[in-house]
């Protein structure tokens, strides 16, 4: 199979036709048929059911699509790395929870960037499922999370230790309240949060990233729980505010890599993330 075919598969997923993913890649609908066709025909398996909504995956090709994304991933990146301008001699692909990219790994890639300006960097926001996947399967260098699992051949490394507190739109708060947000920090978090509030009722909102969590305090007011170096701008900025006699939990963040690595240049990443880690 090429390319390709495994883009216009994972373009028909996307749009849910055959008509409307010949329209975003720009081809006629028959190219799109006879490119499915031809990867049918290779797979061995029927990857589509189409009927007059459009066309929906079998259970083979929902067995395929991760392996489809895999592919234009991996070519995309072999695109970037080979097409490189040869002053760069190497490139780190790092990956993190979007809240370790407020501030941390900003001020690590602009410290990569002054020390060792001939390697590249990309950089990915994802959560813990999905870097450690990526880890594994070596499309990452380095992933920074709050719960990695534990894989041979990996290394999990504390890095350091979140403080989360809790912050409100409005001064003078003293509790969560009616338009409090949950923001799932993951069961570390759940523990703590359970035991210091028994009897709070279930919070009419729940988010999955601190970031979210922001948005919809500042718009609409609020109150929810985020890492104290996030929220200090805002507190500074007086958009927000520490609520008083709230407790405070530690969030452990870690960084996790191949035991295998590639000598001096993932450990000068490595090191990097250490020392301004503190």
């Amino acid at each position: 199979m090429d390319i390709e075919q495994a883009r216009t598969f994972l373009a028909i997923t996307a749009h849910g036709s055959f008509l409307e993913a010949a329209k975003h890649l720009h081809l006629t609908q028959s190219t799109v048929s006879a490119r499915i066709q031809r990867l049918e025909e290779e797979l061995g398996a029927r990857l589509f059911v189409r009927n007059r909504s459009g066309a929906s995956l079998t259970s083979s090709g929902r067995r395929f699509l991760e392996h489809a994304k895999r592919l234009v991933l991996t070519e995309e990146q072999a695109r970037h790395d080979v097409g490189l301008p040869s002053r760069y001699r190497a490139t780190i692909r790092i990956g993190g929870r979007i809240a370790l990219w407020e501030g941390f790994l900003p001020q690590w890639v602009g410290w990569m960037r002054r020390v060792a300006k001939d390697i590249a960097i990309r950089s990915e926001i994802g959560f813990e499922e999905d870097l450690m996947r990526n880890l594994i399967e070596g499309m990452l260098d380095i992933g920074l999370m709050y719960t990695p699992s534990h894989s041979p051949g990996l290394i999990v490394e504390h890095l350091f230790d979140e403080t989360l507190v809790l912050v409100s739109s409005r001064q003078g708060d003293a509790m969560p309240g009616e338009d409090y947000i949950y923001v799932d920090w993951g069961p570390g978090f759940y523990a703590q949060h359970a035991q210091s509030y028994p009897d709070l009722e279930r919070p009419p909102q729940t988010v999955n990233i601190g970031w979210l969590g922001v948005q919809l305090i500042l718009a609409n007011g609020g109150s929810c729980f985020l890492p104290a170096r996030m929220a200090d701008p805002f507190i500074t900025s007086g958009r927000l505010y520490r609520v008083a006699g709230s407790p405070e939990f530690v969030h452990p963040a870690y960084m996790v890599y191949p035991r295998e690595t590639d000598g001096k240049i993932m450990e000068l990443a490595l090191q990097g993330l250490r020392d301004i880690a503190g």
